[in-house]
């Protein structure tokens, strides 16, 4: 969950967002070698006298400053085209569940049961029970077994939505007459909040995105409950 004044990442809560954390701090250690050299020789430069005027050219450099780039730009290129292609795999999903997007409220179906579905709301803050999140909290959760694959095919009803998650690394674009797909596991127990990621009309702030992670047994009691209502 993320707290006043975060200028960091959300705990990673699948193995996805772990490897996004690992990539960042990668891509950061980089950038900052980068930026501690350029301003080592921009400050060289002033303040001592290494130029040289009468070089017109130089072949030797020219092929340094194209080469070292590339290379750094490729040491970048790999472990994002990994984390890319992991977030595409969809690798035997223990659930399949269909996420619509509507203004201004998700609507969530477990294709895997014959009649299991339900439209997640947001809480309104006169009815927040204590220990809840103002404007982050949904009348229905969508409840997940944790240590399991989960695929989720994700759609709009009406504009376009996105369906976002950052603790466990998700964020979908939800299109109308469009299906995407995406896959997360979810690697612990625990509630994991998001909201819709895409400008969609007057209360786009108003339809969060609550996950809750269980152990697989409590998943089959929910599940149980929810058939029995509906």
């Amino acid at each position: 969950m993320a707290h006043p004044s975060q200028t960091a990442f959300q705990d990673a809560a699948s193995p996805v967002m772990e490897e996004l954390l690992h990539f960042h701090d990668h891509a950061l250690m980089v950038v900052f070698l980068i930026s501690t050299l350029v301003l080592y020789i921009i400050l060289a430069m002033i303040t001592t006298k290494l130029t040289n005027k009468f070089i017109l050219d130089s072949q030797e450099i020219e092929i340094i400053w194209t080469v070292l780039p590339a290379i750094i730009l490729i040491l970048i290129a790999l472990p994002s085209l990994r984390i890319l292609y992991l977030m595409e795999e969809v690798n035997n999903p223990l659930l399949t569940i269909k996420a619509v997007g509507h203004q201004w409220y998700w609507s969530y179906e477990y294709t895997d049961y014959e009649n299991l579905e339900f439209d997640s709301y947001m809480v309104p803050t006169q009815d927040l029970r204590p220990g809840q999140f103002r404007l982050m909290e949904a009348d229905h959760r969508m409840v997940i077994p944790a240590d399991s694959p989960i695929r989720v095919l994700v759609s709009a009803d009406d504009v376009l939505h996105s369906w976002a998650i950052p603790a466990l690394g998700i964020k979908m674009d939800a299109v109308p007459g469009r299906l995407n797909q995406t896959a997360f596991m979810a690697s612990r127990p625990g509630v994991f909040y998001g909201q819709c990621s895409e400008i969609c009309g007057a209360n786009h702030s108003f339809m969060p995105i609550v996950v809750e992670a269980v152990p697989l047994q409590h998943f089959e009691s929910w599940s149980s409950r929810m058939l029995e209502d509906a």
